[in-house]
């Protein structure tokens, strides 16, 4: 979160503000530590990707799971009137009520937004927040959970959101397909906290091998991909910094890495 609060990520510079409070928070814009700026790339264009994926879409109930402290719900609820149920772990969520009071009171309010517990493995439970919603079609949401689960687990979610979508009908819009690896394969060193952060949760055997591994895997689960997000540079802040931190021999070798990520939207097949 104090990473995304260097972007335009709506509401991240707030919520960083938030988390140290009473400190201040004051971003480096100054430094020129190239793994950072990309990580912040990174976190910039997945958030956006989600946008993007949804914005061409006419549904008005829209499910975000595992959410942290992004505020995308606020931000939407906000300027459209739509029901958007916005979900994580009790911890989070009890958190996070908190940021949204305080948060409202600069936004506008023409949607309906829920703040609701959600373990996203709990088959029951998912059905039991789905149903908050009015009928019609549905949008699901995620960005930042795939990485957490092994494929067994993946391979639950699937079924549910499958049922899910086959009941209501929509879309599930997933940030999550990366893949394995790749951050070495980009020269791109992470410290230490951040390493022993991917080994205690399999981050890297979460991944999937490749996209085309990914593809098979939705596809076996019953889902097609019906469109991939491509992000425009100009709506990056970001990108400005990273250009400052890469040196052309440097952002050769990114682009020859390949992409370590992409965001899918999804329906069943």
């Amino acid at each position: 979160m104090l990473l995304k609060g260097h972007t335009n990520i709506p509401y991240a510079r707030q919520t960083a503000e938030l988390l140290v409070s009473p400190d201040n928070y004051i971003p480096d814009f100054k430094s020129r530590d190239l793994t950072r700026w990309a990580r912040i790339l990174h976190f910039e264009n997945r958030y956006w990707s989600i946008d993007q994926l949804i914005e061409d879409l006419s549904i008005k109930n829209i499910l975000e799971l595992s959410s942290g402290f992004s505020f995308r719900g606020l931000e939407v609820t906000g300027k459209r009137n739509v029901h958007y149920i916005d979900t994580d772990l009790q911890e989070v969520v009890e958190i996070k009520k908190g940021f949204i009071s305080e948060l409202q009171k600069k936004s506008g309010k023409e949607g309906n937004l829920e703040l609701v517990y959600l373990n996203v493995l709990d088959e029951k439970q998912f059905h039991e927040v789905v149903a908050h919603f009015p009928g019609g079609e549905i949008i699901i949401v995620n960005e930042g959970l795939l990485m957490y689960l092994d494929m067994g687990e993946k391979e639950k979610l699937c079924k549910t959101i499958h049922s899910l979508l086959m009941e209501r009908g929509g879309y599930w819009i997933t940030a999550d397909v990366y893949i394995k690896n790749q951050q070495e394969k980009l020269h791109l060193k992470i410290d230490d906290r951040t390493k022993d952060f991917f080994l205690k949760h399999n981050i890297e055997d979460n991944k999937f091998v490749s996209f085309e591994e990914a593809e098979i895997f939705f596809n076996r689960m019953g889902f097609i991909i019906d469109r991939k997000a491509d992000v425009k540079g100009s709506k990056l802040s970001s990108l400005k910094f990273f250009l400052k931190s890469v040196t052309l021999k440097q952002l050769f070798g990114l682009r020859k890495g390949g992409k370590m990520q992409e965001t899918w939207r999804l329906r069943v097949a």
